[in-house]
């Protein structure tokens, strides 16, 4: 009977929130590609180590409890893997409990055989997702104005490049030229910002090949790439993480402060590479309720 009860309470949960896939590019019109016809690899459940396509997971609230905010879920793997579901597809179910929806970004990792230019691939697919998003935004109830994004690990590096990179790469034409790439805000947890001193050496290698130049490594150290625009963001980081290093976002934010970008940073003493919607220390569960907090001032604004 408990099994029976349990199993009922995960399908009304999983039915709670509709969810949609969505191809980011149009046929044939994907940049970046050598145009082969790729398979899906799947490491291990939740896992993803090639995609077929670049593609989003629409999760949205009950249309009662939508507001107008959502947010781009960029999932970590150090550029050679996608972690969509703990990465992912968790943060998008604790999103649409706030009444915020969520869209999970499996995006092209640059170590893709099908990819001609390696570290533009990822941006351009978060570039095209933010604009396909602000260009439907009516037909899923949410604002253009209110599209963030929250990345974990290299997630939250793409997500700070696509907060700073000004540059369009999407190649779209007509009526999308106008529509900005850059979110109204970002959540970055644990996220590699540094590719120099502070790097975590596997997302470099996979960003940028093993034999980067300190000029390319510099470029794509996102704290040098902070200006007075950047867009509100909010840091959350364990000190003892010894995968990503906490100077990364110590270093984003010290350069935000600079050039009087608003957000936050939150330090755990504990936590490792590890925060996400479930946290094995009550003291680092406390992000989710930071960070609902926080948005709740950009929501306001």
């Amino acid at each position: 009977m408990k099994k029976y009860v349990f199993l009922l309470l995960i399908f009304l949960f999983n039915s709670l929130f509709s969810q949609e896939k969505i191809s980011v590019w149009a046929k044939g019109e994907m940049p970046n590609s050598k145009g082969l016809n790729l398979k899906i690899e799947e490491q291990k459940e939740g896992t993803i180590t090639q995609i077929k396509e670049t593609e989003l997971f629409a999760f949205l609230p009950p249309k009662e409890d939508r507001k107008k905010m959502a947010v781009i879920v960029i999932p970590g793997g150090g550029y050679y893997k996608l972690t969509y579901d703990q990465g992912g597809f968790q943060n998008a179910k604790w999103l649409n409990t706030l009444g915020i929806s969520a869209f999970v970004l499996n995006y092209r990792l640059p170590i893709s055989p099908d990819v001609k230019q390696r570290e533009l691939a990822p941006l351009q697919d978060i570039q095209a997702a933010i604009k396909y998003i602000r260009k439907n935004a009516d037909q899923w109830g949410i604002s253009p104005d209110q599209i963030g994004v929250l990345g974990t690990s290299a997630g939250g590096h793409l997500a700070a490049m696509a907060s700073n990179i000004t540059t369009d790469y999407t190649e779209l034409k007509g009526d999308w030229t106008s529509i900005s790439t850059i979110p109204n805000f970002a959540v970055l947890i644990s996220p590699v910002i540094d590719l120099g001193e502070f790097a975590h050496v596997g997302s470099r290698n996979s960003l940028l090949g093993e034999n980067a130049s300190p000029e390319k490594i510099k470029e794509y150290s996102m704290q040098n790439r902070v200006t007075e625009k950047t867009p509100p963001t909010i840091l959350l980081h364990a000190q003892n993480d010894k995968t990503v290093p906490v100077m990364n976002s110590l270093l984003y934010y010290q350069v935000m402060t600079k050039n009087k970008v608003k957000g936050a940073l939150f330090i755990f003493p504990e936590g490792e590479h590890r925060i996400g919607v479930i946290n094995k220390s009550e003291l680092t569960d406390n992000w989710k309720k930071l960070c609902s907090d926080w948005l709740k001032t950009i929501e306001s604004k």
